[in-house]
């Protein structure tokens, strides 16, 4: 197995620890009412024991972070030349970025060095970002970002377009669609309530009202809650569906590497 098979196992691996990280949440905030982000998902997981599993999980986190820089970087995904493909690649390098960190996570809970807490990372972040100059504005900027992602994944749920990158045997199955289709609308919604407190929290200089995706299932009142829960939970079934039926493109080493030097020859 050559480098590029190797990198499309792991991804595939990646997809489905993305789509079990998102079962994780839909399953506490369903049966317990307990809210968790990603991070959350990944320690609930390693409070279970399941050591092997994060193992097979860390690995394909980084599988999945480093297909989506590679797609960032060399347009592996073949987006076109415009401002739409350029900000799907921003996006790419902004997931693959989100990955890694996550996989870091997984290896620090393998090493049993990770916080048994997190807290609220956002607002820490938030209050990071306010003693630099010009922080509000960057933390107004941020929070318009997360509000356009969440537009941008609503648009996805209602043309369907993650069907486009489906093998063909799957990609018209009427479950598959609507599970991609709750699925993103769940994760657009839960961006856009990010957004919001992000952008209040750059706008009145106050830390205290950032959150990310924990705050916002919290922000939740029943029975928005369930909904989108279920929402998280079709988005988790459809990662599934894609770490099985994704069509990846993943160029050779050998390309790849070519790219690169005819980029730093520039």
């Amino acid at each position: 197995m050559d480098a590029s098979a190797r990198l499309t196992t792991l991804t595939r691996l990646g997809f489905a620890a993305r789509g079990l990280l998102y079962l994780v949440i839909a399953y506490l905030i369903i049966r317990t009412g307990r809210t968790e982000d990603v991070s959350g998902a990944l320690r609930y997981l390693g409070e279970g024991g399941g050591r092997l599993l994060l193992i097979v999980m860390a690995a394909g986190l980084i599988g999945y972070g480093l297909w989506r820089l590679s797609d960032a970087a060399f347009n592996v995904e073949r987006h076109d030349d415009d401002k739409q493909g350029m900000a799907q690649r921003a996006g790419a390098a902004g997931s693959g970025l989100i990955h890694l960190f996550l996989a870091w996570q997984a290896i620090s809970l393998i090493r049993g060095a990770a916080r048994s807490s997190s807290g609220n990372g956002t607002q820490e972040g938030a209050q990071s970002a306010l003693s630099l100059p010009g922080g509000t504005l960057m933390l107004l900027l941020a929070g318009l970002v997360l509000i356009g992602v969440g537009f941008f994944q609503l648009v996805k749920a209602a043309k369907a377009s993650f069907c486009d990158n489906l093998d063909p045997s799957v990609a018209h199955e009427p479950w598959v669609k609507w599970a991609g289709r709750l699925g993103y609308a769940a994760r657009g919604i839960v961006f856009l309530i990010s957004g919001f407190f992000l952008s209040r929290a750059g706008t009145e200089a106050q830390a205290s009202e950032a959150g990310g995706m924990e705050q916002a299932l919290s922000w939740l009142t029943s029975p928005w809650d369930m909904i989108i829960a279920i929402g998280l939970a079709a988005f988790g079934i459809f990662s599934l569906v894609e770490a099985r039926y994704r069509i990846i493109h993943n160029p050779s080493a050998g390309a790849l590497g070519q790219q690169a030097r005819s980029k730093l020859s520039v």
